[in-house]
Parts: C-alpha cells; sequence; structure tokens
C-alpha cells in the first residue's frame, strides 16, 4: 500500500481476488459476499466488462445466472478474452449456459422450468480420461446433496471436451467440467441459503481450484485502508464528512480519524427530527467516546419551519430535508474551513467523506442498471459541484456486515456497531402527515418505548430494523373513564439480510401487549396502536 504520494493500491491488486460477472440475476450479490466470508476477496462487475480494461488478473472467475436466454439474439454474452486468461472459470445457472454456448451453442428451452428445491446426483470421475481436477468442485460434499433451482433453459447436450459432475431428474447436465482445462458449470444456485452446502462448493472453486489466499480480513483492511488514506489526503489535506451517529458514518469517521486525527472534521446537522436525545448522545459517543473532532450544528426550527404545511407528499419531505441539509453542510464547510485555514494548522479542506457501501457501488455498475426509483433514497446524496471537493470514500468495498466487523475492530461500541439504520429525512417520514414539533415528539416518545423493550427483551439483534411510526389518523378510546378521539401509532419490524426484501418480525402476543400498554400510558396523545404485518415487497420498509 502506497503511503509516499503516489496512487494508493486499490484491494484486488493486494488480495488475490475472484471476478463475479454479473448476467442480471437477483443473487449475483450473494456470490461476492459468500466469498468474503470466505476470506477470499471478491469484486462484481458488468458481464460486458472487457478484460482488457483491467490493471488487474483475477485468480478466478465466476459467470453468474440471469433472466435472460443465452440463445436470444440480444442475449448479453461474455469477453471472449475470459476464456483465453488462463484462470479457471465457474459458470452458475445462466453462466453454466454460457460456457455451453461459447463452446458449441447446445444449449435449449426446456419442456419443464425447474423452481425451487432440487436433489443432485454427484457423478465421480476419479483419476481416468478427464482428469483428477475434474471431481474437485464436488470435494467434500454429498453424492445426494440438495440444491436450488431457477431455470427454464437448459443444455442439450455436453460441449465437446466436457464431462458431466451432476445431474437431476429434470436436467441431465446440472454439472460440467472440462477435460483439461479448469471450466465448471453447475445449473444450481449455490449462493443462495436454500443450497445448505452451496458455500462449500464455492470454497472448493476458489480455495482448492483458483489457490486464492483466504487473507482478506477486516484487521488487514484497517491498516491498509489507513494507508490508502493517508496517501490521498497527504500529510496537510483536511476532510469534512456528515456524520449521523449509524454505524456507517461512526466507522467511516472513525476510520478517517484514526488516519489523519483532527485534520478530520465531522458535522452532524440536527435536522429536528433525529431520534430522542440522539443529537446528545451522538456528540457524547464521537467525541468523548471516539475522539472524533466534531461539530453539532442545531438547525431544528430551520428544518421545521420548512416542512411546516407539507401534509400529503413524502417526496417533497425527502426534497426540503434532503436540500436543508445540503444548504447547512454547505455554510458550515466553509465556516470550518475558514477557522481552519486561519489557525494554519494545515492545508485547506480538498476532500468529502462519503460513506458510500459496495451494495451501492454493484447497484450502479450491475449489468441491470440501477433499479427503478420507487422513492428518493432515505440518505442524503452528493453535495453541490461548487464545493470542488474530491470524494473519499473508505467503505466503498465493503458489505454491512464488513462494516459491523470493521467497527468492532476499530473500539466502537458494540450497541452502535450493531444500531439499526435510520433514513436521512429522519422521523419525518414515520409522521404521516404534516410534520409539527408535537408530532414529532409522539412519535420519538413511542419509538423509544418499542427500542427498549426490543432491547429489553434480548431481540434487538434480531431484528434489521423497527420503529414506531405516527398514521394520519384519530380514533376513539376510552381512558381515565372519559372518551378521548386521540391519534394511532403503528409499530414496524422487519427482518432482513439485504433490505431489498424484507418480512415482518413475528413478535408474540404478550411482548406486542406490553408495548402497546406503555405507549398509550406514557405518550400524551396517543390511544391506540397498531402493529403492521406487511412484508416488502408490496410495502417498503419505512412507511413513506
Amino acid at each position: 500500500m502506497a503511503t509516499d504520494g503516489s496512487d494508493p493500491v486499490p484491494p484486488n491488486q493486494t488480495f488475490d481476488t475472484i471476478l463475479v460477472l454479473d448476467f442480471g440475476s437477483q443473487y449475483s450479490h450473494l456470490i461476492t459476499r459468500r466469498l468474503r466470508e470466505l476470506n477470499v476477496y471478491s469484486e462484481m462487475l458488468p458481464c460486458t466488462q472487457k478484460l482488457s480494461d483491467l490493471s488487474w488478473k483475477p485468480k478466478g472467475v465466476i459467470l453468474s445466472g440471469g433472466p435472460y436466454s443465452v440463445y436470444w439474439p440480444d442475449a448479453p454474452h461474455v469477453d471472449p478474452a475470459v476464456f483465453e486468461s488462463g484462470v479457471p472459470i465457474l459458470g452458475i445457472c445462466y453462466g453454466l449456459q454460457e460456457i455451453a454456448w461459447h463452446f458449441g451453442k447446445n444449449v435449449l428451452a426446456g419442456e419443464k422450468r425447474e423452481y425451487g428445491h432440487a436433489y443432485l446426483k454427484v457423478e465421480r470421475h476419479g483419476d481416468g480420461e478427464a482428469g483428477g481436477h475434474v471431481d474437485t468442485l464436488f470435494q467434500g460434499l454429498e453424492d445426494d446433496m440438495e440444491v436450488w433451482m431457477s431455470h427454464g433453459d437448459k443444455l442439450s447436450h455436453l460441449p465437446d471436451g466436457f464431462v458431466t459432475v451432476a445431474t437431476t431428474s429434470n436436467a441431465p447436465f446440472a454439472g460440467m467440467a472440462h477435460k483439461s482445462s479448469k471450466y465448471y458449470g453447475i445449473q444450481f444456485h449455490p449462493e443462495v441459503t436454500h443450497t445448505p452446502q452451496g458455500k462449500t462448493l464455492l470454497k472448493n472453486f476458489a480455495v482448492d481450484i483458483c489457490q486464492a489466499r483466504t487473507d482478506w480480513t477486516m484487521g488487514k483492511f484497517v491498516d491498509q485502508e489507513i494507508a490508502r488514506i493517508r496517501a490521498l489526503v497527504g500529510e496537510k489535506g483536511q476532510v469534512i464528512g456528515a456524520v449521523s451517529g449509524g454505524v456507517d458514518s461512526t466507522v467511516a469517521a472513525k476510520l478517517m480519524q484514526e488516519a489523519i486525527g483532527s485534520r478530520f472534521h465531522a458535522v452532524l446537522v440536527d435536522n429536528g427530527v433525529l431520534r430522542l436525545n440522539e443529537a446528545k448522545q451522538v456528540k457524547e459517543t464521537l467525541t468523548a467516546g471516539l475522539g472524533i473532532n466534531l461539530t453539532v450544528i442545531d438547525a431544528s426550527d430551520r428544518f421545521l419551519g420548512r416542512l411546516k404545511g407539507v401534509t400529503d407528499d413524502p417526496e417533497k419531505k425527502r426534497k426540503i430535508i434532503g436540500n436543508t441539509f445540503i444548504e447547512v453542510f454547505q455554510e458550515t464547510a466553509k465556516q470550518i474551513a475558514a477557522d481552519a485555514h486561519d489557525s494554519e494548522r494545515a492545508g485547506d479542506i480538498e476532500w468529502l467523506l462519503q460513506g458510500t457501501l459496495y451494495p451501492d457501488v454493484i447497484e450502479s455498475i450491475s449489468f441491470k442498471g440501477p433499479s427503478a426509483t420507487i422513492k428518493t433514497h432515505h440518505n442524503v446524496g452528493g453535495l453541490p459541484k461548487d464545493m470542488n471537493l474530491k470524494l473519499i470514500e473508505p467503505l466503498r468495498e465493503l458489505f454491512k456486515d464488513e462494516v459491523r466487523e470493521l467497527g468492532t475492530k476499530l473500539g466502537i461500541p458494540e450497541d452502535l456497531v450493531w444500531r439499526h439504520p435510520f433514513p436521512g429525512p429522519g422521523i419525518a417520514i414515520r409522521i404521516l402527515g404534516e410534520v409539527t414539533p408535537e408530532q414529532v415528539r409522539i412519535a420519538r416518545e413511542a419509538d423509544n418505548i418499542f427500542i427498549e423493550e426490543i432491547k429489553a427483551a434480548g431481540l434487538y439483534r434480531n431484528i434489521s430494523q423497527a420503529f414506531a411510526a405516527l398514521l394520519p389518523v384519530k380514533a376513539v378510546g376510552v381512558m381515565g373513564d372519559k372518551r378521548v378521539h386521540d391519534q394511532v401509532i403503528a409499530l414496524r419490524a422487519v427482518e432482513t439480510s439485504d433490505f431489498m426484501t424484507a418480512d415482518w418480525y413475528p413478535f408474540d402476543g404478550a411482548f406486542l401487549k406490553k408495548v402497546s400498554r406503555r405507549i398509550v400510558n406514557e405518550v400524551n396523545g396517543v390511544c391506540r396502536v397498531v402493529y403492521d404485518i406487511t412484508s416488502k415487497p408490496p410495502g417498503t420498509i419505512e412507511m413513506e
């Protein structure tokens, strides 16, 4: 890792890297995640990637699944140079068919679609004519193993030079291997949890066949990323970045502090729609606890003033909050830059910290392109170009679980590392209707009770995200022997691995009864509590 001001070396030139070429499968990112879990570094690029444009050579290539048929006139195909690169290749589902198409165009539509669980019969070849390496992919696996299928096309016959290594009742060529080259294809998906032994198969490919080192760890990443930051910023450069108290921004901020100390300027903008006592807690955690140079700006009056009167337009709320954040952040950045310049402590502020994660990168480079916009992203996006700041993104190679592990390595408290996500627009998108100081109070207090009880029940780590939302309706209730007409709180809690899909969390009745009783008794203005049991899709995780 360069530390002398020269261009820093990215992970793909430091760690043995398996390249995943994405043909648009909904599972493609899981291949990369499973390899990372094996401590093998992996990156995903679109299937159209030209190998000649890469500045690094992969240890192996995996061709993902995809929603296409390889025989369609406009079907995507891999760069032919992949097959001339001399590295092992594994094709998964569409990837298997892509290999077969390349070596003989022998793929056709199946008479029967195969979707769901199937039982795979492994065929062993030993050290005979096929060569000993053909059995390596399934070494240590059962001859009759459960797998997950999702395909309509299948091979009409094996390409020349290949042998069958696995079959199912509906797919006679469910696995194939080349006799002399280390090319493999499987019709099932080893990356999903529905294939119980799939991770072992990926390990066989990456570690035993590709000979990739298993040295991708957050311990090594910390040292190398700190060196990379120092090389980018230089000895006097300064960095500014917004923090929210969430795990991503906190880990990024702590990493910057470890790298350049007080030359990193963290900014927390209190927008008036944070959680109960959040600004105070974040300040204590980041400054006293983690030693981060933090400026807190209370702009709650400005935010709430601009939200006044906005009742039924969630996108307008988001834009008001996003634009106001940019305005406040820009003002603060200019003041910090002026103070730093006057003190002559260091150079000018040239860099903007951004907490981009690898799923964001994957979304932007996916072969299918970025997904359709359901709503403006919860987190505030890019800042104006006239700020003339260069982006620094220390987490852009990491998945969420890796960020949590990195946070632990950096000494960030466990309760913060495992904190549930919180949207940039805050409680404003959990208040359906107009956002007023009184509505914020009700939503905050109810949310705080819900999270308190989840933690007290030992359920917090089992749940991916939970919150209380305030509905734009009133209901009749009886409190203190008199009739009231007060507001309704909706509780929401979900389980998810990637936040692309989610299921509601199955609390027992006693838990919900306790939470409901506390909210009605302790939060003035609420007389009824409901629990949202809508999965994603069709619902979104947040209410707006």
